[in-house]
């Protein structure tokens, strides 16, 4: 057949009898787009070369006839046997310069050594955010930073490093390996083989989920963290990896979704494979209307958004603590004001540990409100003890206004009972809240039936650190104010006005806090509740069997249309309910979470449509916790090291610190053959 372009049939020789014989001696140039004869162009003399061993040939239609006609000439064999011969010898080590030819493959094989403990060192340094570099770029320097210092240290212990090193003070060479460009390009081919293992890993697993978070740098930039999770299709397990920092220019929801979109092309993933979406509580990322989730699931409607448990978790806490009642909103500035009574002074600081054993006064974290436990369990553990140490410190401070503070802290907030059973109900609430933000799968405490029994054990736990404290178990009664009524005013409650001061409280303070909580929490979570209905039969195996086969069915039924798109959808309902009833009697006893029931199925290997309705149930996110981590790490790393490292650097960093585990799977001997064929000069040392 003939052709205009090189077709890779030519290497193949064709013999009268049908069989195929391999034309091992031809050559195609790309970039010349001509064949040559390799062999004829290294052996064959000057007057005697054809157009194959001289500039090369290219006129496709006669190709094949020139060919048979190169491979049957004098030349061509002669040139051929002496290609063979020359084989031979390099084979068997008989050439004239074999001296020569051993001392380049022991250099070549020195040299790929030091690149393998180079290799070693920017990996530990990257894995461990340590800076590299430091006010200078020679060996035993002061102040040559801590790659060197490495390279400094190996050469005491290992000869290969002692050798290199040797040659360098030396000056025997001036390739040494050691600059910070040779750094950065090892950090980004270690990043970049990171990242490959990852988007093979997604790409076995299908279905993912993208997880978003976005803060802005000290330079003011916006940055959005990338996340991708997704089911392991090896070993099973839920995988969140990070693939990178994204510069963001404009944080509207249509901005930040076309950043998205393209970042997936780039790593040329499937945005119809994107099978759950986890943003913090922003609006422009949650927003149903205009954010980052309404774009996504224009373009993907199987894309399910789950709002992050833990941030709602904490913006409920704060909708109790700042819309409820005057007394509850100034209760943290209070556990503060404690904190800072003793953390304004050594002195002051040492008298408070004199007092307490174990648990320590904690400021109040600004961000993170289920952490606020840590600032109130001391309080709540060690209430006597913390007010005798304020009491001290006001008998020693010599200024009148921090004096009259710790002494006011003292008497009149740790001295009043109200205060002792605030300490106790607000320790039980951030105790549930802390475990669930920990757990968001399991629920440890029922708010709801928290209201009905939670005052009568904060009264329990108050009572008994107010008998320790020796002061009274009667809340503070408030002085009624009578004024003068019009005629068209309507009378004061007098349910209120006879109820006791103890009664006030639960329902002013407890009730309201409480009432708080609820309404909130089931505003925030109300995303979940759609995320029960799809997916709530394959929770647990007790789940599971509890269903009747109609209401199997139905669930099946219901899973599937929602995992339909343009009539197609992951799973057959009909199949699914068939291998869910048969699973219902199959599956262990013990009771079973959807990890557990996963790894069973692919044990077993014939549910596959079960498989596919767990992997996209674990495939959807609960929290954005990984973002948030990966903003700690980009911190840590801004911090330790040089102010002028590019962002392309710090990502590839940041991929290395985050995802390291998958250096160990990542053979070294690829990274030095892409480090080795990104320069000409290399090529020649090393081939």
């Amino acid at each position: 057949m003939l052709s205009r372009r090189f077709s890779s049939l030519f290497y193949d020789r064709i013999l009268s009898n049908g069989e195929s014989c391999d034309r091992d001696w031809l050559v195609y140039s790309k970039e010349l787009d001509r064949v040559f004869c390799f062999s004829c162009k290294l052996f064959t003399k000057g007057h005697r070369k054809g157009q194959l061993a001289n500039e090369g040939y290219n006129d496709w239609i006669h190709l094949g006839q020139r060919l048979k006609e190169h491979e049957t000439s004098a030349d061509h064999v002669l040139s051929m046997t002496a290609w063979y011969e020359l084989r031979n010898r390099l084979q068997t080590d008989q050439t004239i310069d074999k001296a020569a030819q051993r001392q380049l493959e022991k250099e070549k094989d020195h040299w790929r050594k030091v690149l393998f403990r180079i290799v070693g060192i920017v990996k530990f340094l990257a894995k461990h955010n340590l800076a590299f570099r430091g006010s200078n770029s020679k060996l035993y320097d002061d102040s040559n930073g801590n790659f060197l210092g490495l390279v400094e240290m190996l050469a005491e212990f290992d000869p290969v490093i002692q050798e290199h090193v040797r040659r360098i003070t030396n000056d025997e060479t001036h390739v040494h390996y050691l600059g910070p460009r040779i750094q950065n390009e090892l950090i980004h081919l270690l990043a970049s083989a990171i990242k490959s293992e990852i988007i093979k890993k997604i790409k076995s697993a299908k279905y993912f989920s993208v997880i978003l978070d976005c803060t802005p740098d000290v330079s003011h930039q916006e940055q959005m963290s990338l996340i991708i999770r997704y089911v392991d299709s090896t070993s099973g397990h839920v995988e969140e990896s990070f693939l990178g920092f994204l510069d963001v220019n404009d944080t509207t929801g249509q901005a930040l979704f076309d950043v998205l979109e393209n970042e997936l092309k780039i790593l040329d993933l499937d945005i119809d494979n994107v099978r759950g979406q986890g943003y913090d509580n922003g609006s422009n990322m949650k927003g149903k209307h205009q954010g980052v989730q309404r774009k996504l699931l224009d373009v993907n409607p199987r894309a399910f958004y789950s709002a992050c448990g833990c941030h709602s978790l904490n913006l409920t806490l704060c909708d109790m603590a700042t819309k409820t009642c005057g007394r509850a909103k100034d209760f943290f500035g209070i556990i503060q004001r404690i904190y800072t009574a003793f953390a304004n002074s050594t002195k002051k600081w040492q008298i408070l540990k004199e007092n307490i054993i174990g648990l320590t006064l904690k400021s109040v974290s600004a961000t993170r409100w289920e952490s606020r436990i840590d600032s109130v369990k001391a309080i709540r553990f060690q209430c006597a003890d913390i007010r005798e140490a304020l009491l001290q410190v006001s008998d020693i401070d010599n200024d009148p206004a921090k004096s009259s503070e710790a002494k006011g802290l003292a008497n009149n907030e740790l001295g009043q009972y109200d205060f002792i059973v605030a300490v106790a109900i607000w320790y039980e609430v951030l105790y549930a809240a802390n475990l669930v933000s920990k757990q968001m799968q399991e629920k440890d405490m029922l708010i709801d039936g928290y209201r009905e029994t939670g005052f009568l054990q904060a009264l329990e736990s108050a009572k008994e650190i107010a008998l320790e404290m020796d002061i009274g178990t009667t809340f503070t009664k408030k002085r009624k104010i009578t004024r003068k009524r019009h005629h068209d005013e309507n009378p004061e409650d007098t349910n209120i006005a006879t109820m006791s001061p103890e009664e006030l409280f639960r329902i002013e303070y407890f009730n309201t806090l409480i009432d708080q909580a609820i309404v909130s929490l089931e505003t925030r979570f109300e995303q979940y509740k759609e995320y029960q209905k799809n997916f709530g039969f394959l929770f647990t195996s007790e789940t599971l069997r509890s269903l009747d086969n109609q209401s199997l069915k139905s669930s099946c039924d219901n899973l599937e249309a929602v995992l339909k798109k343009d009539e197609k959808s992951d799973i057959d309902a009909k199949e699914l309910y068939m291998e869910l009833k048969f699973l219902q009697d199959f599956i262990p006893e013990e009771r079973m979470g959807p990890v557990e029931i996963l790894r069973f199925l692919k044990e077993h290997g014939c549910f596959p449509n079960a498989t596919i309705a767990y992997r996209v149930l674990l495939t959807i996110p609960v929290t954005v916790a990984s973002a948030e981590r990966s903003f700690s790490k980009l911190k840590l790393l801004k911090t330790y090291l040089r102010s002028t490292m590019t962002q392309e650097r710090l990502n590839d960093l940041a991929i290395i610190a985050l995802e390291g585990e998958l250096l160990e799977k990542i053979d070294y001997e690829h990274i030095i053959e892409d480090f080795i064929s990104k320069n000409t000069k290399r090529m020649m040392l090393f081939k």
